[in-house]
């Protein structure tokens, strides 16, 4: 159940729509950032706000990369796999990551900081290799600068919502 605090703006925002589900898609972004990514319970929170059925919900959520339908990390890494990234080091950024936060695609590390996750073109071709750090570009990238704003992110944030 959501908060009123949350609750209240977005049942206003829908009711200032002329087409509500053209909202779906920042209905969820807001309920992942409440809930830290985009639960059972709010994928049927989001279908009884804009009258549809979680299965059409489950179904846009599936389709977007930045909607997390299981926990993420407070840091969530996309890297670009696009072709001008991987043609100018991708792989070398991609693992460095790895070894430096010890953990594969898809994975949260322990702390619940990070999670790393490939990702087609983010559009940042200019800064290949490049990547999003919570929609933040990042690059182009070597392994000392992502050392710097990894260790950067880490000391400046407070400890993550749940522990991994």
């Amino acid at each position: 159940m959501l908060s009123e605090e949350l609750l209240e703006p977005l049942q206003k925002r829908i009711a200032e729509t002329d087409h509500p589900r053209e909202l779906v898609v920042d209905i969820m972004l807001a309920l992942q950032n409440h809930h830290g990514y985009l639960s059972d319970q709010a994928v049927e929170e989001a279908a009884r706000l804009l009258d549809m059925t979680p299965l059409e919900i489950e179904e846009l959520a599936t389709f977007y990369d930045f909607i997390y339908r299981e926990p993420v990390g407070r840091f969530v890494i996309h890297v670009c796999d696009g072709v001008v990234c991987w043609m100018n080091g991708y792989d070398s950024v991609l693992n460095h990551l790895f070894k430096k936060l010890g953990i594969k695609p898809g994975e949260t590390t322990e702390d619940g900081f990070f999670t790393i996750l490939p990702t087609a073109c983010i559009g940042y071709c200019d800064l290949s290799p490049a990547m999003l750090i919570n929609g933040r570009a990042y690059g182009p990238l070597t392994p000392e600068k992502i050392d710097g704003i990894l260790d950067r992110l880490r000391s400046e944030a407070p400890p993550p919502r749940m522990a991994r």
